[in-house]
């Protein structure tokens, strides 16, 4: 089967966001343009490391390439557009800077068996996984970074004395010697 590139050139709309209750949330990262939009699931710990190495690569093309990336407005805390349909679940994540466009790159690349079936960043090969390519200015970069922090905030509180998360019908904290708190 042929694989398919979903590719957004400077998306209306580039966020994170989830669907459900913290503790049983599901995380997307949603693109639009116009009409179409697509919808992919990763987890909690994909779009933090995300979330993290965006910043991280526009640090760099900032001091590197003097090119202002800083973000000065507030970050998109609107939903996410409907219907949220999950195209596939995400496996591996793709990050770079294309030098020539001045955008970042981000690639979601659908689960398979190896992650050696996983292109080069911005390959258009014909075998390989499914793909939902992004490339978008270092400013909506930004601003992607700051809505995907906050919805990784909006989960459950932290255990103050593990850092576990809290569950609504309590928690076992490890520090506490398997004490039931109730949160």
């Amino acid at each position: 089967m042929s694989r398919i590139v979903h590719f957004f050139d400077n998306p209306e709309r580039f966020v994170v966001g989830t669907v459900g209750m913290p503790g049983d949330r599901t995380f997307f990262i949603q693109a639009r343009h116009g009409s179409r939009i697509i919808s992919v699931a990763l987890e909690k710990e994909q779009v933090a490391l995300l979330a993290e190495r965006i910043d991280e690569l526009l640090d760099q093309v900032t001091a590197t390439e003097g090119i202002n990336t800083s973000f000065l407005g507030p970050a998109d805390l609107e939903p996410m557009d409907n219907p949220i349909a999950e195209e596939f679940r995400v496996g591996t994540l793709s990050l770079g800077w294309n030098s020539s466009s001045k955008q970042v790159v981000i690639e979601a690349h659908a689960v398979t068996e190896s992650p050696l079936e996983v292109p080069d960043l911005e390959q258009d090969s014909e075998e390989g996984p499914d793909v939902v390519r992004v490339r978008i200015l270092g400013v909506y970069a930004r601003a992607f970074v700051s809505r995907a922090f906050a919805v990784i905030g909006a989960g459950r509180p932290p255990c103050p004395l593990c850092e576990e998360p809290l569950d609504p019908r309590g928690h076992i904290c490890v520090r506490a010697n398997g004490y039931r708190r109730r949160g």
